[in-house]
């Protein structure tokens, strides 16, 4: 390895970013604690904004140390399709007719366990919700999920064990059940063209461990806390104004749209124009629009694209020196500290890599993404629609990576022995 001035830097930066986000909960503490300068404490504990934030410092030092214009062309050389996918299907995903679509299915579905309401309803969305992503993307799914269990579960003050076992559980049910089809998981996305897997290879390979590990994972969870979810009252059922099921039919064709043209920003951004003119022209049939949640993900996202740009000259060397069965725990153990999608894209950049390589980068990137907020993409869309809920409004990173480390153990003996 023989590093630039800004690699090196690069590197730091995002070292300091991982540091920053595991201290977010420290930060809300000072805003809670220290009023006196409660907004800049606020800033530095909005999980959502470390990474925007330390790619800005990025910039500003390559624009002092390399010049402007080649700090401004290393950003438009990054491609930020998925901060503004996920922005888009998050604002989408969570609007009021899609959400009533869902969760009827998620109603319906419920019924047919012979479970107590609560427990049913709390089982399907864990479940069901992020297998669907596999066809909806993973976003949408970790949106509609997030969404459903705020209203239901979150809302109804549930102890801060069961919100810290559920965020961790969904975090990692979502990562491994977008791999039954080959477009809806990140890390999946990176490789699937390059290595010619299909839906089909994807399902036969991994979507089938990944669907048995999803269900284990939420039956543990389930029984763990069935006493506490059995408390709970029923849930309301048509209360408010109902979306006619014209509208919901429309809301779920842009849906399908933006899904379908997930790596053409200047067809999906379109889309989601129309569905912002849709929802001026009708607001009887909205609630407020997760915009802020939306952008603040984004930034995110683009900001891990820009510091993650620098990190290459490190994690390929790691990966590459790697065999099949290191790489799968050493890709789960990175993915923790970086996006699971940068780690299988590297590996794509490598050639003459064994099959068995392949599967178990990919396996690793997948099984990994629930530990950390920064692990995988959608995680930071839940965790914005979440964390409000929490003790003083921030997630803890450590009661986050304790939560998820039982359901990632299931899904390693699901990957690594079925």
């Amino acid at each position: 390895m023989n590093p630039t001035t800004i690699q090196l830097v690069g590197a730091t930066l995002f070292a300091l970013a991982i540091v920053h986000t595991f201290s977010t909960k420290f930060f809300e503490h000072l805003a809670h604690t220290r009023p006196k300068h409660a907004g800049l404490w606020h800033l530095l504990g909005e999980v959502e904004a470390v990474f925007g934030f330390w790619a800005i410092v990025l910039i500003v030092f390559m624009g002092f140390a390399v010049g402007k214009d080649a700090a401004v062309e290393y950003l438009d050389t990054r491609n930020y399709t998925e901060p503004m996918f996920v922005f888009a299907i998050m604002v989408v995903a969570a609007s009021k007719p899609v959400m009533q679509f869902a969760s009827a299915i998620v109603r319906i579905a419920a019924r047919s366990l012979p479970l107590a309401e609560p427990v049913a309803v709390f089982f399907t969305i864990m479940a069901v919700v992020p297998l669907l992503g596999s066809f909806i993307t993973e976003p949408a799914a970790m949106t509609l999920a997030a969404l459903m269990l705020r209203e239901r579960y979150y809302s109804q003050g549930i102890s801060s064990r069961l919100m810290y076992a559920t965020i961790g559980t969904l975090f990692v049910n979502v990562s491994i059940g977008g791999t039954l089809t080959n477009f809806a998981a990140p890390p999946v996305l990176m490789v699937a063209t390059t290595w010619n897997w299909d839906s089909l290879y994807m399902l036969s390979h991994f979507g089938w461990k990944a669907a048995v590990a999803v269900v284990v994972n939420t039956l543990a969870l389930t029984l763990i806390f069935q006493q506490e979810l059995r408390k709970l009252p029923p849930a309301e059922v048509g209360a408010g104004r109902e979306v006619p099921l014209t509208m919901v039919g429309v809301h779920l064709f842009l849906l399908f749209l933006i899904v379908a043209f997930a790596h053409h920003p200047p067809v999906f951004l379109g889309v989601f124009l129309l569905f912002m003119g849709l929802a001026t022209a009708y607001p009887r049939y909205q609630e407020r629009l997760i915009l802020r949640e939306g952008l603040m993900v984004a930034f995110f996202l683009a900001g891990l694209v820009v510091l993650g740009g620098q990190q290459a000259w490190w994690l390929q060397p790691i990966l590459t020196q790697m065999d099949a069965t290191t790489v799968y725990f050493g890709a789960t153990a990175l993915t923790a500290i970086t996006d699971n999608a940068a780690l299988t894209y590297l590996a794509s950049l490598v050639d003459g890599l064994s099959v068995e390589f392949k599967q178990a980068v990919v396996a690793g990137a997948v099984t990994g993404g629930g530990l950390t907020v920064i692990a995988n993409a959608p995680n930071p869309a839940g965790m914005s629609i979440l964390r409000k809920n929490f003790d003083e409004e921030a997630v803890n990173p450590l009661g986050l990576l304790f939560s998820a480390l039982p359901p990632t153990l299931v899904a390693i003996l699901a990957f690594r022995l079925l």
